[in-house]
């Protein structure tokens, strides 16, 4: 059951990015152009995307179960460290330049569009190479 919600909760995710259009880089980099010719569709998408999240968080933080019978496991981060900005930092760049964030690249993933291969392609072998930097740098 689990898996099959998760599966619906991606398929309404992805039919979301597909509908604001979040999945055209073209949208997202007129966004970031706040210089030239800014389109607000991105803000308004993210301001109605929070308007969603903010009531279900707070719903979700005065349960210790989820709806599926899981443990509810929420972070408890609430630090601002170098590793977040850093973080934050390689995300923004890649998103300036691509127009594309995780989530949309996977949709169009499913177009077959060669930029999102190339994209996700990137994305997988940056994943790969933080993981293999982290077990070579981390002390026990």
């Amino acid at each position: 059951m689990r898996s099959i919600a998760a599966l619906v909760c991606g398929l309404v995710f992805g039919l979301g990015l597909l509908v604001s259009g979040m999945t055209d880089p073209r949208r997202v980099l007129g966004f970031l152009d706040v210089a030239g010719h800014w389109n607000p569709a991105l803000g308004v998408v993210m301001v109605v995307a929070l308007a969603v999240a903010l009531p279900a968080f707070a719903v979700a933080t005065r349960r210790s179960r989820a709806l599926l019978g899981g443990p509810m496991v929420l972070s408890g981060a609430s630090r601002i460290d170098r590793r977040l900005l850093a973080g934050a930092c390689v995300f923004g760049v890649g998103w300036g330049l691509a127009g594309l964030c995780p989530g949309p690249a996977v949709v169009l993933v499913l177009t077959l569009r060669k930029g999102a291969w190339v994209f996700v392609l990137a994305m997988l072998g940056g994943m790969a190479a933080f993981e293999l930097w982290q077990r070579a740098t981390r002390r026990d």
